[in-house]
């Protein structure tokens, strides 16, 4: 949406499909907020548009205290961009920026530190810093309104590399001091921090625009699940996803409720809602990384009106995306972790987790170990395809990072002896977040484009189109499950 007087009728309109897709400021209060805020529309003099949030920072706008828009979903833009505004915003989601400073994400980009700064701010009016920072002031919100962690604590866990540059930038973003946005917190985020435990995690509301077809992502999720880093209970419609995570700083326990929240009726034209869920962490600067790594895992930056609106137009599709509207493509959490499992199957997956994951200091349940790093599999399982691939994402041969350029990438995949295109493409799909990815044997029209990933998961769950064998699973998930019993091997 380019043209400003359809983006103002989107806010006259308060239209959260398009939250997250663009900011409006309004100039004489000086506040930013999400398309569908539900204060009083201003007047179109009075209104500017931005593409980021952190644009709109940048400018001198604070963020509305009453529509939040820090916590808007991500653009679906950047899922389904290939070049190097879109890698790069995925990477700066991850944490690069913050980690590495721009110097990195420029390395990992392949373009001079100058080039990426100049693109992003030509584009998004907005450069890597200033992204960083806006992610920054968005965790430390959380954690803030959230958890009962010292402030000091909380500076460093938002990635700001000091107290003074945490303070300045929560008074730039929020117009008040670290403790005044403590004392703001809703009530809900008052109530979460008094009955949080040490060990209770952080409470979090995943956002996405739109209808959510939850079941179908909780069943994937649960056919798939690997014994020892994930597990799925309670029944249909009520169920819990946990997982492990391996994150830049330590590890995490994650927990998604498939029972999504709704936005208040009236709130919105078009009102989205969330996911509810609880972080664990063992290091507080994982958080950023870790909520995005979830959001990639449950697609909520997508936009299912483009994605239905596309799919619907086909006579064959109409019919399976009306009985499951807004019918997400589940990425992943760990796409080297991905990778591996699309080639081995759920079975094996769960031998090389006990044989060669790292066990958690503090396991929880069946959830005992993170997924075994690429190097530790080189090393353990050297010979066939599943040590040549594990050696080539230890070595950087192949990449699946968030900042990946997926055509590079499906080609260092191609290349190694015993990988079939079949897998590549699941690879593809979910390590990589590709929507438009279609497996060599499916027969996917051009007018599909660019959701062919999303119209083969209405097939498979209309049942239209074979299952894969184990280990040709992913997006195109294997039947077979993992054992009920953790291996022998469980005690190493």
């Amino acid at each position: 949406m380019t043209d400003e007087d359809s983006r103002y009728e989107a806010v006259r309109s308060r239209d959260a499909r398009f939250d997250g897709e663009f900011f409006f400021a309004v100039v004489t209060t000086g506040i930013y907020c999400r398309p569908s805020c539900p204060a009083v529309t201003p007047k179109r003099c009075n209104v500017r548009f931005f593409a980021t949030a952190a644009a709109a920072q940048g400018s001198g706008f604070r963020a509305c205290r009453r529509c939040r828009p820090d916590a808007a979903p991500g653009s679906a833009e950047w899922n389904v961009r290939a070049d190097v505004v879109g890698r790069a915003m995925r990477l700066i989601g991850d944490g690069v920026v913050d980690r590495e400073g721009v110097a990195g994400l420029a390395v990992r980009l392949g373009y001079s530190a100058r080039q990426v700064q100049r693109q992003l701010t030509a584009e998004l009016g907005a450069g890597p810093v200033a992204l960083a920072r806006a992610q920054r002031a968005h965790a430390a919100r959380v954690l803030l309104q959230t958890t009962d962690l010292p402030v000091t604590e909380i500076a460093f866990a938002s990635g700001c590399g000091s107290v003074r540059q945490f303070n300045d930038t929560i008074r730039a973003v929020y117009a008040v001091t670290p403790s005044a946005l403590r004392a703001a917190a809703p009530r809900s985020g008052r109530a979460a921090r008094r009955a949080a435990t040490p060990t209770a995690g952080i409470p979090l509301r995943l956002a996405h625009r739109g209808p959510y077809h939850a079941a179908a992502v909780f069943d994937l999720l649960q056919r798939e699940a690997v014994t020892g880093v994930e597990e799925v209970s309670g029944a249909p419609g009520d169920r819990t996803y946990r997982r492990t995570l391996r994150l830049p700083y330590g590890t995490g326990i994650v927990a998604v409720d498939e029972r999504p929240g709704a936005a208040k009726e009236g709130l919105a034209a078009h009102p989205g809602g969330w996911l509810d869920a609880r972080l664990h962490l063992t290091d507080p600067r994982d958080l950023s990384t870790a909520v995005q790594r979830l959001r990639r895992l449950f697609d909520l930056d997508a936009d299912p009106y483009a994605v239905d609106e596309r799919l619907g137009a086909d006579p064959h599709l109409a019919p399976l995306v009306a009985a499951r509207p807004g019918l997400r493509s589940p990425g992943a959490a760990d796409p080297e972790e991905a990778a591996v499992r699309a080639l081995v199957g759920p079975e094996e997956a769960a031998r090389l987790v006990y044989a060669h994951g790292k066990m958690l200091d503090a396991p929880c349940g069946t959830l005992t170990h993170a997924f075994p790093e690429p190097a530790a599999l080189a090393e353990a399982e050297p010979h066939g395809t599943l040590g040549t691939l594990a050696a080539a994402l230890a070595d950087g041969t192949v990449r699946l990072d968030a900042g990946a350029d997926r055509d590079e990438a499906q080609a260092a995949l191609r290349a190694l002896p015993g990988l079939d295109p079949a897998t590549v493409a699941v690879v593809r799909a979910r390590a990589l977040g590709d929507p438009d990815t279609a497996p060599p044997d499916v027969d996917a029209p051009d007018s599909w484009r660019p959701w062919r990933t999303y119209a083969l998961h209405h097939l498979r769950a209309a049942g239209e189109t074979p299952m894969p064998r184990p280990g040709e699973g992913g997006p195109f998930t294997p039947t077979a499950r993992p054992p009920a019993t953790p291996p022998r091997s469980a005690g190493r």
